[in-house]
């Protein structure tokens, strides 16, 4: 029902909360008790000055009768039915069960954000203890200085004759290994109480990198003429690149992005997204240039000339992830292996031959993603050497929402998929894997 004929029900419904006759309300805006009626059963429109005397004598602002729910809160109400798949006739009514409950509209769609929100934590959270290195470097130095102390202390209690000098170092060992353990616990706990955060506790020197390129939103335009040393400098002082490690891959990445930005500059890309339609191989032909370079390009200046900026994942050979420009709706895992349906993957085994597939991204959202992946060998062509690949995918996000032929996941430990052939363990939120 649209929103313009229910401000008769909205009327009654703020009628009966107030605890107000349909009599009493018409006498004080002065009209009849059949024409309020009418009003109050979606007969008879009602507008103008009518309805600021009806929304003054209940207390509430115009707006919340003839406008009803916020657009808002009835998307997440529609986002909730869609998502539960058991309310389909419902869906049109959402505009009405608001304008009639909005407490419990409200509560179910408060609800719903929180499931989501309790979702993507216990992702982040399954894929930090599951995979993180830090956590399992950390755990190992603790058994070992834990069997340490335990050897140690063995040998005090079963040795019954011990020379001074022998007993004195044994007591020095366990009062060191003992300090190790105490500061390698602490470090620990406090890692795992900042482990509820997304952006916390960065470990691994392409976080970092990550960190980095996002707060630059991967533009680096005043490092465009920059030579080596200028290009070093810039790296050192960024507060992101904690260690030598992180400050080489940095590095790395810049001189990439700098070149790329040397090959198709912003002035040529801008002309082909006039019209907010993404075309990578289109580009690639028209500016002549490589379409991982137009894959890349459009994930670093999609923030400035599109209306939705644009992800991107890279990979090596070996499938490991190596580099990511996240985009919402579309997780892309830390430290456990992505799903292994990506066309990011696909390409791999298809190396030059340019991909396009639209996928939906399983979860609660559902939403729709064009992906285009590429993938190119790394340096030049030699006789007799089996070139090295490194594969692009550019995820561009769908206004619609809904089901596509391809349903891809996050990782297997928290995609919803109940049959899937390129499951590699249990998921946490799939019901019957």
């Amino acid at each position: 029902m649209p929103q313009q004929t229910l401000v008769g029900t909205r009327i009654r419904e703020r009628r009966i909360m107030s605890e107000m006759r349909q009599a009493e309300l018409a006498r004080q805006v002065g009209i009849s008790g059949s024409y309020l009626n009418l009003i109050e059963h979606n007969r008879r429109r009602i507008g103008g000055k009518l309805l600021v005397d009806i929304a003054q004598a209940l207390d509430v602002e115009p707006s919340l009768l003839s406008e009803g729910a916020e657009a808002a809160l009835l998307s997440t109400l529609r986002e909730a039915s869609a998502e539960a798949n058991k309310a389909e006739p419902e869906m049109k009514r959402a505009d009405e069960f608001a304008g009639r409950f909005p407490g419990w509209a409200s509560l179910i769609a408060e609800q719903h954000q929180r499931l989501r929100s309790l979702e993507h934590t216990a992702a982040t959270l399954t894929d930090r203890l599951t995979h993180d290195p830090h956590l399992a470097t950390s755990v190992h130095e603790m058994l070992t200085t834990v069997t340490a102390i335990r050897s140690t202390a063995g040998i005090l209690v079963d040795t019954k004759e011990i020379e001074p000098e022998w007993r004195n170092r044994f007591h020095r060992n366990l009062n060191e290994d003992s300090q190790r353990l105490a500061e390698g616990a602490e470090q620990l706990v406090s890692y795992l109480d900042d482990a509820g955060d997304a952006g916390a506790g960065m470990t691994l020197p392409l976080e970092e990198v990550e960190a980095m390129l996002n707060a630059h939103g991967f533009r680096f335009d005043a490092l465009g003429q920059a030579d080596a040393a200028e290009l070093r400098a810039f790296v050192d002082c960024q507060e992101f690149l904690t260690t030598s490690d992180a400050r080489d891959m940095a590095l790395t990445v810049l001189r990439q992005l700098r070149a790329d930005a040397r090959m198709l500059p912003i002035e040529q890309i801008r002309p082909h997204l006039e019209d907010r339609t993404v075309d990578p191989a289109a580009i690639g032909t028209a500016c002549g240039v490589p379409l991982s370079v137009v894959l890349r390009r459009l994930a670093a200046v999609s923030d400035e000339l599109l209306p939705m900026p644009l992800g991107l994942v890279m990979c090596d050979g070996a499938g490991t992830l190596m580099l990511r420009k996240p985009v919402e709706g579309f997780a892309i895992p830390r430290f456990s292996g992505a799903c292994p349906k990506w066309p990011l993957f696909q390409a791999l085994s298809r190396p030059m031959q340019p991909l396009r597939q639209t996928v939906t991204v399983t979860g609660r959202d559902a939403r729709r993603f064009d992906c285009y992946a590429i993938t190119e060998p790394v340096g030049a062509i030699q006789v007799n050497v089996a070139p090295l690949y490194h594969s692009y995918m550019l995820i561009v996000p769908r206004d619609e929402s809904g089901v596509s032929e391809a349903e891809v996941g996050s990782t297997c430990r928290v995609c919803s998929m109940e049959v899937c052939d390129g499951r590699r363990e249990p998921s946490l939120l799939a019901v019957g894997v």
